[in-house]
């Protein structure tokens, strides 16, 4: 099957490579050309330098995945495709967009008589080897036409992936993914620390981490990459305690409360993000101050 994948970073990058392995026809298209033709080279991508070749270089109806950053840089291209796509083409949206962003977008090409569905996409660098797990928003009769694709694009043709609903609904459900994981990421980092903190016992938490992927309740993937960066750096000294967050936490938490659903532990993972970037908090000093206050607790001085 023939598809066009706009966006070639570490994700739209491998699915272009899965795609090209299981035998489809995939157009490539990036900002920067390099990475274009480096997977050109590698699995015989077709390279497309302008967002006007994706077009020339389908087959209508054509289908153009998009694997761009959320906000601007996905506007801009959509309203860059929107006149040169034709009715009946499709455009799958890709990346971590906001769900309301979504929905007007499918409206808007709807309009045009362009279909389009949301795929949350998760799997990370390692889809490749992997495969990728798919949450698809949009007409199910649309899903089928690219069956063939979600199917390569899989761990496996029947499982990992699948539609979950009307425009929007795959981003929503891949949001609560990310919240999810933020949850379950700080649960693992918590734990971690907790042992090591136990100095007395002087815990080997790389050996810690092999026995527990082993029949333990707690066995997961991530516990399995846990495992890998405890093994390549025992003490993670060479990481800083800064975290980021991609935006899909901070959606999902606003849903909750949006909502009326109660999320104490994604909210709670949410910004523990928030304080890892805090050089100071003076939140800090305020408590050490009132507890100074109220009860004569003793005071340390900076650097002390």
């Amino acid at each position: 099957m023939q598809v066009a994948i706009l966006g070639l970073g570490r994700m739209g990058g491998n699915m272009a490579r899965r795609l090209r392995q299981a035998g489809h026809e995939v157009v490539g298209w990036n900002r920067s050309t390099d990475i274009t033709q480096q997977i050109s080279k590698e699995v015989g991508l077709v390279v497309a330098k302008q967002v006007e070749d994706v077009v020339k270089l389908l087959e209508t109806p054509r289908a153009v995945w998009l694997m761009l950053p959320a906000g601007d840089v996905t506007e801009n291209i959509l309203g860059e495709l929107i006149g040169l796509l034709s009715k009946g083409d499709i455009v799958v949206e890709g990346g971590n967009s906001n769900f309301r962003d979504t929905m007007r977008r499918a409206e808007m090409l709807g309009a045009k008589g362009i279909h389009m569905l949301d795929a949350g996409v998760s799997g990370g660098i390692w889809g490749l080897k992997e495969g990728y797990s798919l949450m698809l928003g949009g007409d199910e009769e649309i899903v089928e036409r690219l069956r063939p694709i979600f199917e390569s694009l899989a761990p496996a043709p029947a499982k990992g992936w699948g539609r979950v609903g009307p425009s929007g609904a795959g981003h929503f459900v891949k949001m609560v993914h990310n919240g999810i994981e933020y949850g379950m990421m700080q649960s693992f980092a918590e734990g971690f620390e907790i042992m090591q903190a136990r100095e007395d016992f002087a815990l080997d938490l790389h050996r810690v981490a092999k026995i527990w992927q082993h029949g333990s309740v707690v066995r997961s993937w991530l516990l399995d990459l846990a495992e890998r960066a405890l093994k390549d750096d025992p003490k993670l000294s060479q990481i800083a305690d800064y975290v980021e967050d991609s935006g899909e936490g901070r959606w999902t938490v606003f849903e909750a409360i949006n909502e009326n659903v109660p999320a104490p532990v994604i909210t709670l993972a949410l910004l523990q993000r928030l304080a890892s970037r805090q050089e100071s908090s003076f939140a800090a000093k305020m408590l050490a101050a009132l507890r100074n206050q109220f009860g004569g607790h003793a005071l340390k001085k900076p650097g002390s």
